[in-house]
C-alpha cells in the first residue's frame, strides 16, 4: 500500500486525501486545526463552487449539503455609472447550478469523515524540518497548505505572474437578512456588480452554521475608497463599514440589504495577496521533493471566483495523475507532468481570465458586457465561463474575435425572430 502525506485541510487537500483514502492508499493528513478549530472559527472565504467543481465532490461521495445549500441558477452582472444608477444590468442562466457551502462546514465534516474512515490525522502545523524527516517515510508528500513557512519552498514562476503586489484589498461579511433581487425573486444567482476605477462588489447565496445566509464581497482597488478595512478588528464595524459603502456606490444592492445582520461573531474577513503562480516543486534541505496542490502553486485574485473551484479541479487532477501512476516513483518528471497537465487544463485559463479582469478592461471587453443586456445568449455565456473559464480564450481576449462573435450572435437571433 503507497503511503502519502498530504499538509493541508482545505478543500484540495481534504478532497485529496478522501479520494485517495478511498482508493485504498495510506494516507496522512496534516492540518494545524482540529475540525472543531475550524467549525468554531472565522470564516475563510467566499466560495461559490460551480458545475463541474461540485461534480468532482459528487464523485468522490463528498457532497453532504447539497440538498441544504441554495441552488444558484444564474450570474448577473451590473455596472455603475458615475451617478451611481446602474449602466448596465442583466443576468446570465447556468447550464448547471453552483452552490456554496461555509468552508467551516465543509472543512470540519470532510476532516470528520477522513479520520472516521480510518485516515491519520496529525495536530501540527509543519514545517520545512518536518517535512525534510517526513519525505524519507513516505513515497509522495503533497503541500496544500497555501500560507506560511512552506510556501517558501515553492519560488515565484515570473513568467506567468505579471502582478507581484495585490491588486484588490479584500472584505467579506456572511449575513443573514438579505432581501431577493426584485429582477429575479425566483432563483438565486451571484451577482457581480462593477463600479469602474473603484471595486467590486459580489452578492453571493450560501449555506452556513445557521442556515441560509449572503456572503457580501468587496474587492477594492488598493489606495482607493474601499480600501479602509485594514486595521478593522470589531465584525461590527466591518458590517457596517460595508453597508456605508454599498449606498454609496451600489445603492440598488444595499436597498436590499438595509435589515441584515452578521451570522455570527466569526462571519466577517478582510485582507489582501498578490496573485501568484509558484515552480510546483519544492526542494528539502535533505534533497527530499514535495508537490505543490492548488492556492500553493497557483493564488488567483478572488475577482472571478475561482479559488475553490481550482482546488477542486486540481485536486481531481492529482489524483488521476496519482492513480494512473500505479506503483511507479513519484519522481521529479512526474511530479513537473502532473502539474503540466493541471496547469494547461485549468490553472492557465483561470489565470489568464483572472488577471484579465484585474485590469482596465479593454473597449471590446466593454462591448461585450453591454452586449449581454440586449443578447441573451452573451450573458449566458459569459455566465457559463465561470464553471469553464477555458471557453473565454474563443472571444474574450481578442477584439475582432469579440467583434465576430456579436455579429454571429446577432444574425442568429435575428434569423430566429424571422422564422
Amino acid at each position: 500500500m503507497r503511503k502519502i502525506l498530504i499538509v493541508g485541510a482545505g478543500q484540495s487537500g481534504l478532497q485529496l486525501a478522501l479520494g485517495l483514502q478511498s482508493k485504498g492508499y495510506e494516507v496522512t493528513l496534516m492540518s494545524n486545526r482540529t475540525a472543531d478549530e475550524i467549525r468554531s472559527g472565522r470564516v475563510m472565504s467566499t466560495q461559490c463552487m460551480f458545475h463541474t467543481a461540485l461534480q468532482h465532490e459528487r464523485d468522490l461521495e463528498l457532497a453532504f449539503w447539497e440538498g441544504q445549500a441554495p441552488r444558484i441558477e444564474g450570474l448577473g452582472v451590473s455596472v455603475a455609472a458615475p451617478d451611481s444608477s446602474r449602466a448596465v444590468d442583466w443576468v446570465g442562466k447556468l447550464k448547471g447550478y453552483a452552490q456554496s457551502v461555509d468552508q467551516r462546514m465543509k472543512m470540519s465534516g470532510w476532516l470528520d469523515t477522513f479520520v472516521q474512515r480510518g485516515g491519520q490525522l496529525v495536530i501540527h502545523g509543519a514545517s520545512v524540518s518536518d517535512l525534510d524527516f517526513f519525505a524519507r517515510t513516505y513515497d509522495l508528500v503533497l503541500v496544500a497548505a497555501g500560507k506560511g513557512e512552506l510556501v517558501s519552498m515553492f519560488g515565484r514562476d515570473a513568467s506567468r505572474s505579471p502582478y507581484d503586489t495585490p491588486q484588490r484589498s479584500l472584505a467579506v461579511s456572511y449575513v443573514h437578512g438579505l432581501g431577493p433581487r426584485p429582477e429575479h425573486p425566483d432563483f438565486d444567482a451571484v451577482r457581480c456588480n462593477l463600479v469602474p476605477g473603484v471595486g467590486e462588489l459580489f452578492v453571493m447565496p450560501t449555506l452556513t452554521l445557521s442556515g441560509r445566509a449572503d456572503i457580501l464581497f468587496w474587492e477594492g482597488v488598493p489606495g482607493g475608497p474601499l480600501d479602509v478595512f485594514q486595521g478593522v478588528k470589531d465584525p461590527a464595524e466591518h458590517l457596517a463599514l460595508t453597508l456605508e459603502l454599498m449606498e454609496k456606490f451600489t445603492p440598488w444592492e444595499y436597498a436590499r440589504a438595509t435589515k441584515v445582520e452578521l451570522t455570527d461573531a466569526g462571519g466577517t474577513l478582510a485582507g489582501r495577496y498578490p496573485p501568484v503562480v509558484r515552480n510546483p516543486i519544492g526542494r528539502l534541505p535533505g534533497g527530499g521533493l514535495v508537490l505543490g496542490v492548488a492556492d500553493v502553486v497557483v493564488a488567483n485574485d478572488p475577482i472571478t471566483g475561482q479559488g475553490s473551484n481550482t482546488a477542486a479541479k486540481c485536486a481531481a487532477s492529482y489524483l488521476s495523475s496519482i492513480l494512473l501512476h500505479g506503483d511507479k516513483p513519484f519522481d521529479e518528471a512526474w511530479m513537473r507532468a502532473t502539474f503540466d497537465r493541471f496547469w494547461f487544463a485549468t490553472g492557465k485559463p483561470v489565470t489568464q481570465w483572472t488577471n484579465a479582469m484585474l485590469g482596465v478592461p479593454p473597449e471590446h471587453v466593454l462591448n461585450l458586457i453591454g452586449a449581454a443586456g440586449q443578447l441573451q445568449p452573451v450573458a449566458d455565456r459569459f455566465a457559463g465561463g465561470f464553471d469553464d473559464p477555458a471557453d473565454f480564450e474563443d472571444y474574450f481576449y481578442d477584439p475582432q474575435e469579440a467583434e465576430a462573435y456579436l455579429a454571429e450572435v446577432t444574425a442568429s437571433l435575428g434569423a430566429e425572430a424571422e422564422a
